[in-house]
């Protein structure tokens, strides 16, 4: 009986080692992970907006909570200087002289960390009687004669060279600019002062600025028809006014595209008029000029983007830049371990897998050389947990943009803009930005050419264009390449044209994302601008489906990340029948040890009444 008994008890232990190893080999250590995340919060830029805010409403399904405010880059870092935030969000560094203004380093540890790259665009409301202009061109000279109130209106000599196929009406121009401390203002007359530097140097003088330097809150001429209005969504929401024809305003791409109205095409230094498409961003950031000196924390990773503004790729958009997320790197302010902790882990999700997303909301994902920099910037954390091994990076690191051997794909594959798009006497027809017609955020689309001298506007749901002697068509080209983003909820997208229709979609892949398409459909007037009800003029459904370059967040889920790994599923199976076995294994033993009792031959001593 004491044998017995010894024999169930080893039997029982050692199902439940075996179990106990096979659980420890497939369960993931969730409630410890869990336990050590901490609500972060963050505070600036607008211009980076939509991406963060897509982020931060994916992580939430690993149990991880970032709020952010959306104050502008000038807020921003005050707040996070003063330690009221965890981290900050930016398109200038500390640092940078405005006017007399200076901004100086805050009193806590920091570093730079790149987080969003994308272009500054040029969104406009303007129509030709009741047709909607969405394939305007303009030169670096004609933008900045804008705004500096030196070209007023639509019809102006300058505006008429860039437009060959557009004749505009003698409206007046009015620029809408922001009002608030923004980076976009920063990079905007960076950008002025570097490649149209005499007029900025004038307007300067009628606003009386002095000295003239660049600046993140834009001077507004008074007696002009300038208008300021804060933040991005501010400035979106007075030119996609139904009133507001004649207004341009400078915004991310992706309020363009969220709002469904056009940007216009940049005369860039070979030649070509081209818009911010992900993959022309990609091209012209190779020409960025990166800080690497480490000994200067208030510099590094900082970028010079002279370079950029003279490329003379064709494909390049003179206006693209990225933004920092500014990081602290001591325990100042109540920075705890788990707070830390929490965001190396945002740090890691958004330099990844949040790249994913980033093309369909009107961004270009960082490169490479961005990532491994951003992955040197955040193990200086405290408390963060981030791999140090560039292969570890590389092979863990779920970006569209680069291949396991850290090629740059996306900028490999992006295509040449087509021959229409080249500054002369011919104009593409095709919509940008986020007009019907256009494809959206992969806007590498093209149009025949119009005849010279013809009211053409390109005008749509497939992009057709009217013309005194012809219509063009438009057509799309997308580039596909790296790694594709079917885990967890990062997104991918793709756009294609068939027969001049254009149409997109966009899924969080891992989480139920939703699409929408926008081909052809009839939901917004492609003339006044008006959609019927449930949709927004670029074609999104307002039950939070998207069409081409809407934003697209993916849904949190409540499953484990693994869970559908063959391996994992099996290991599961078996423990579950360890665990049956573990139920039953006492009682089939009990009842073995009374078939071998009644079987056992009589004793000298047996009664046969021991068997009753």
């Amino acid at each position: 009986m004491i044998k017995a008994r010894s024999g169930r008890a080893r039997l029982i232990a050692g199902v439940a080692a075996a179990l106990t190893v096979l659980c420890a080999g497939f369960l993931p250590p969730q409630g410890a992970v869990a336990a050590s995340y901490a609500p972060i919060s963050g505070a600036g830029s607008t211009w980076s907006y939509n991406a963060i805010h897509a982020w931060q409403t994916n992580v939430q399904q690993y149990g991880i909570q970032v709020n952010y405010n959306q104050v502008g880059s000038t807020t921003g870092r005050a707040q996070f200087g003063q330690g009221t935030v965890d981290w900050g969000a930016s398109e200038i560094p500390y640092g940078v002289r405005d006017g007399n203004n200076f901004d100086p380093a805050p009193n806590r540890g920091y570093a730079y960390m790149p987080d969003t790259a994308g272009g500054t665009t040029f969104m406009y409301n303007l129509s030709i009687g009741t047709q909607r202009v969405t394939n305007l061109r303009l030169s670096g000279a004609v933008i900045a004669g804008i705004f500096t109130n030196k070209i007023t209106t639509w019809n102006d000599p300058k505006i008429a060279a860039d437009n060959p196929g557009l004749t505009l009406p003698a409206i007046r121009i009015v620029p809408v600019v922001r009002s608030d401390g923004s980076g976009a203002t920063a990079q905007f007359t960076q950008w002025m002062i570097a490649t149209q530097g005499s007029y900025w140097s004038a307007y300067c003088a009628a606003v009386g600025r002095n000295p003239c330097t660049q600046t993140s809150a834009y001077p507004v001429q008074p007696g002009s028809a300038m208008v300021g209005q804060p933040g991005d969504l501010g400035v979106s929401g007075y030119v996609s006014q139904a009133q507001a024809n004649g207004a341009i305003g400078y915004v991310e791409f992706s309020y363009a595209l969220q709002t469904g109205f056009p940007v216009a095409k940049v005369l860039n230094a070979a030649g070509y008029y081209t818009q911010p498409t992900p993959g022309h961003v990609a091209v012209s950031l190779l020409k960025a000029q990166i800080n690497q000196d480490k000994s200067d924390p208030s510099k590094y990773l900082t970028q010079d983007l002279s370079q950029v503004y003279t490329d003379t790729d064709p494909r390049t958009y003179e206006l693209s830049s990225y933004s920092y997320m500014i990081l602290p790197t001591t325990s100042d302010f109540g920075l705890s371990a788990n707070k830390g902790y929490t965001l190396g882990e945002f740090g890691k999700y958004l330099l990844c897998q949040g790249q994913q997303q980033v093309d369909a909301l009107g961004y270009s994902a960082l490169p490479i050389n961005l990532v491994e920099a951003g992955y040197a910037q955040l193990q200086k954390i405290p408390g963060a947990n981030v791999p140090t091994a560039t292969t570890d990076i590389v092979k863990g690191c779920n970006n569209p943009t680069f291949s396991t051997d850290g090629t740059n794909t996306l900028a490999n594959n992006d295509p040449q803009p087509p021959a229409c798009d080249k500054q002369g006497s011919s104009q593409c027809t095709s919509a940008t930005g986020g007009a019907p017609g256009s494809g959206g955020a992969s806007g590498n689309s093209s149009g025949q050419s119009a005849s010279n001298g013809g009211n053409t506007i390109s005008n749509g749901p497939s992009g057709s264009s009217s013309s005194s002697s012809r219509s063009g068509s438009s057509t799309s080209a997308s580039a596909s390449a790296g790694r594709s983003g079917t885990s967890g909820p990062g997104g991918s997208s793709s756009a294609s044209a068939a027969g001049g229709s254009q149409s997109a979609s966009s899924s969080a892949s891992g989480a139920a994302g939703s699409s929408a398409s926008a081909s052809g459909g009839a939901s917004c007037d492609p003339t006044t601008g008006i959609c019927s009800p449930g949709a927004t003029a670029n074609g999104a459904a307002t039950n939070g489906t998207t069409a081409a370059g809407g934003v697209v967040n993916g849904v949190p889920v409540a499953a484990p990340v693994g869970l559908g790994d063959g391996a994992q599923v099996a290991l599961m199976a078996l423990a579950a029948a360890l665990l049956v076995g573990l139920g039953l294994a006492p009682a089939l033993i009990s009842q073995g040890n009374a078939r071998r009792r009644n079987r056992r031959p009589p004793g000298p001593f047996y009664d046969p009444r021991d068997r009753r």
